[in-house]
């Protein structure tokens, strides 16, 4: 079968077979040829859409890309606060819950490899980066950067870790929001500062006493 210039959703299917493919036996594995046959086209057909298959992945997560932007941009107009994680986290699995992204999320988790050398990769990694920044924002601690990544972590995770039969998108979200919203509450505001010499400060500016217990340098 040879799909024209003009056929509608051709580039549409082309994206779902080449992710499928992509998932069922890995990015590398895969070639433009045996996406044109599951697609039953030729090479050529495929070609107007797609030179390669980093162009493919390229456009299956510019939506993707696209969402986290937005997402990004309404959390540095916000106060970093407990609240604010929420609704950011919230709406994050949302996005992803949303379409082919589910999809997509298994893709990236079973071809991490190959994606450090695509550029889809290298910007999937940047802007994850900037939405852990956000979820921890106000705390600079590593703890909270940890916490940050692991709630993004969770929402990803909750489509290859949960194994419950059955289980529904929502109570997919669900779960994941309220294991996410646990790391959430223990990212601080206003978070401690540890002084090299005297050890972790108060936000008050206390020192421990010997009982562990905050005591004031003025004491």
């Amino acid at each position: 079968m040879w799909v024209s210039q003009s056929t509608g959703g051709t580039r549409e299917r082309i994206q779902a077979v080449a992710l499928e493919l992509f998932t069922e036996q890995g990015y590398e594995k895969t070639s433009l040829r045996e996406i044109a046959e599951r697609l039953n086209v030729t090479k050529a057909a495929l070609y107007y859409h797609f030179k390669s298959k980093d162009e493919i992945v390229s456009s299956f997560v510019e939506d993707r890309l696209r969402r986290m932007d937005e997402l990004i941009e309404w959390a540095r107009s916000q106060p970093a606060t407990l609240a604010t994680r929420r609704i950011l986290i919230s709406r994050y699995a949302d996005a992803m819950f949303a379409t082919q992204q589910p999809s997509v999320m298994r893709f990236f988790e079973q071809n991490q490899t190959a994606l450090k050398s695509l550029s889809a990769g290298l910007q999937m990694r940047d802007r994850m980066m900037s939405l852990a920044n956000e979820l921890c924002r106000g705390d600079e601690s590593p703890a909270a950067q940890l916490r940050a990544a692991l709630t993004l972590f969770a929402v990803h995770s909750s489509w290859f870790a949960v194994r419950a039969p059955d289980i529904t998108d929502d109570e997919r979200r669900r779960i994941a929001l309220e294991v996410a919203d646990e790391l959430l509450a223990k990212i601080a505001s206003e978070p401690t500062v540890d002084h090299p010499a005297r050890g972790p400060l108060t936000r008050t500016g206390e020192q421990p006493g010997a009982d562990g217990q905050p005591r004031s340098d003025a004491a």
